[in-house]
């Protein structure tokens, strides 16, 4: 055991210190004290929220398309969200449909609906096969035209358009792309506005506040906007793929529909058939001649998948006729 008198004994006044603070003085306790926490800086005031706030630093950098190598165009850089249309909505003339034979949204099934029904199949399993790496990209965008004038190629296209927005997980934006003597909203009973050919003259026009929404589930209309007289300048230029490409980016069930001029008319189909995966060329019966329809195929070569759709004819082959089994109205 330690002898206590072997500890030194401070030499200060007893009574003037207290011992801790003697043993301090005594043995140098402050070399085994911590050392001082650095002082943290005053907190500031939070900086009011401004939109400024949200602006990069630096412009945003444009990525690439999955399909098509077309770039995003600028209001969807950075954003993976499905675009939404903000056009103004309007219902559809269902009594004007009637009156020209075209098929009513939540009428009765007709002959007439029953031939759309076997005529969008093909098309659509086609557009899957394309959005799944199969056969020719774009898909999706289908063309519809006709070799001449009255033909029916409008009629074929509003059909179609309204045939395939009764599918339950398909959206249709039916385009009229025909710039000189546009008739799809006369024919739906639409009013006018600014169109495509706007949007493609006019690059600070987003294309999306020109679609027409309609009171039929899943069916939209871009109109054909004013002619330019430089529309199939238009159309050729490196910005129409940008502009074609907002009309479905994030939208894997939507199908644009196109109804263009006629081809041995006017030069716009030409230009169009390069944007488009698929063309329904409308031949009627009694009126399309061969050497026609030989020059309008070969002039839409832009597009790799070319069908042929026979308008104004009861015949068949086969001697197939729907109506007459289930009594389906004409």
């Amino acid at each position: 055991m330690t002898e206590q008198s072997k500890i030194p004994i401070p030499k200060d006044t007893p009574g003037t210190r207290s011992l801790i603070e003697r043993a301090a003085g005594t043995f140098d306790l402050r070399a085994f004290q911590a050392p001082a926490a650095p002082r943290l800086p005053e907190p500031r005031e939070p900086a009011p929220f401004t939109s400024e706030a949200l602006e990069p630093a630096e412009p945003v950098q444009r990525v690439a398309l999955p399909t098509g190598g077309a770039q995003v165009p600028p209001a969807f850089d950075g954003i993976a969200a499905r675009q939404a249309f903000r056009g103004a909505f309007h219902p559809v003339d269902r009594k004007h449909l009637r009156e020209q034979c075209l098929i009513e949204p939540e009428g009765p099934v007709t002959g007439l609906l029953e031939e759309f029904r076997i005529v969008k199949r093909q098309l659509l399993m086609t557009a899957a096969d394309s959005r799944a790496g199969r056969g020719a990209p774009h898909a999706e965008r289908i063309l519809v035209c006709s070799a001449h004038p009255g033909e029916g190629k409008t009629f074929c296209a509003v059909n179609l358009a309204l045939s395939m927005a009764a599918e339950k997980d398909t959206e249709v934006l039916l385009v009229d792309a025909d710039f000189a003597k546009p008739s799809v909203l006369s024919t739906l009973g639409l009013p006018g506005g600014r169109g495509l050919m706007d949007a493609l003259a006019d690059p600070e026009l987003a294309v999306e506040d020109c679609i027409i929404g309609t009171d039929i589930a899943g069916l939209f209309v871009l109109p054909a906007g004013n002619s330019t007289g430089h529309d199939t300048e238009h159309l050729a230029s490196a910005y129409t793929s940008q502009v074609l490409d907002r009309l479905t980016w994030q939208a894997p069930n939507r199908i644009v529909i196109f109804d263009s001029p006629p081809v041995l008319a006017a030069s716009p189909a030409s230009e169009l058939a390069h944007h488009v995966g698929q063309t329904l060329m409308v031949v009627r019966a009694d009126q399309t001649g061969e050497a026609a329809l030989r020059d309008a195929v070969s002039i839409l070569a832009g597009c790799e998948d070319i069908k042929l759709l026979l308008n104004c004819t009861r015949f068949s082959p086969t001697g197939r006729r729907f109506g007459s089994y289930y009594g389906y109205k004409e």
